[in-house]
């Protein structure tokens, strides 16, 4: 079964990522605190372990997951172009899945050539809408629908 292993924020444009055990999770403010969670298309994102392992593998370092600046990290399948559309539920949070997260030059400077590593295969992860109001905590499980 899929899990939610990881859940991050961050408040100020270029900021660091903050981690947590637990968050809300809102239609208005997408992961609280977030500074990008504004209602749209790109309100929260969404990335896969085993997606990210293949990057940092590509570039030889192993670097924590909230370097690709995603906001939650899932354990248990991977993502594709054929998911969009479809519902991520997460706990008792509800999104949809609306495109890929392409990578940017953030990453180059977090790491040489983990924008590289990024770009193929939905590496980056995927972007989402907000559904309904939800707190989430680690460990959550995780369905595609």
């Amino acid at each position: 079964m899929a899990s939610l292993i990881g859940i991050a924020f961050k408040t100020e444009k270029r900021g660091s990522m903050q981690t947590v055990e637990q968050a809300q999770v809102t239609q208005a403010r997408g992961v609280e605190n977030d500074i990008f969670g504004r209602p749209g298309k790109r309100q929260v994102t969404v990335m896969s372990t085993q997606q990210w392992q293949i990057a940092c593998n590509q570039v030889g370092k192993t670097l924590p997951w909230f370097t690709r600046r995603a906001n939650l990290l899932i354990d248990g399948f991977s993502f594709s172009a054929s998911d969009v559309g479809k519902q991520l539920t997460i706990g008792g949070l509800l999104l949809e899945i609306t495109g890929e997260t392409d990578p940017c030059k953030k990453m180059e400077q977090a790491y040489p050539g983990l924008e590289a590593a990024l770009l193929p295969d939905w590496r980056g992860g995927v972007t989402c809408r907000v559904l309904n109001d939800a707190n989430i905590q680690i460990n959550d499980p995780v369905y595609l629908a």
